[in-house]
């Protein structure tokens, strides 16, 4: 769906993972699929969680301006036993975006930080949705 507002914390987006290190270590660990995105891996389907300004805390939750995200839980090891460092944490920066979703198993900005908002492709609607 095209973007024909300012995007806001709580959307639905198509986003492009950034180039390099993050898609790297996405598709080396089979997180990314491979797609057409600049390095190499597939769009992705994320909640913005915050935009630039905003303060990020992440331990074994995370908080956005001091407001936790409910059921957003950081993993020590992803679920092949592998260790998955967490982002340090800080200010999302201008002309960022900090993603996230609820999923459990989601590789996201907890994880890789922000992600540039040149990545953003588009809106995304929910069709048919299945949260374990």
């Amino acid at each position: 769906m095209p973007i024909d507002r300012q995007v806001v914390a709580g959307d639905l987006v198509f986003v492009c993972p950034p180039p390099g290190p993050v898609s790297v270590f996405g598709l080396e660990r089979g997180y990314f699929r491979r797609g057409p995105c600049s390095g190499g891996a597939a769009p992705l389907i994320k909640t913005v969680g915050a935009l630039s300004g905003a303060r990020i805390d992440i331990g074994a939750v995370v908080m956005i301006d001091g407001v936790l995200l409910p059921r957003l839980r950081l993993s020590p090891v992803d679920g092949q036993g592998r260790p998955l460092p967490p982002w340090a944490g800080g200010v999302v920066p201008p002309g960022n975006f900090f993603l996230h979703s609820t999923f459990a198993g989601s590789y996201d900005s907890r994880y890789f930080g922000p992600v540039p908002e040149a990545g953003l492709l588009g809106l995304a609607r929910p069709v048919l949705t299945f949260d374990p």
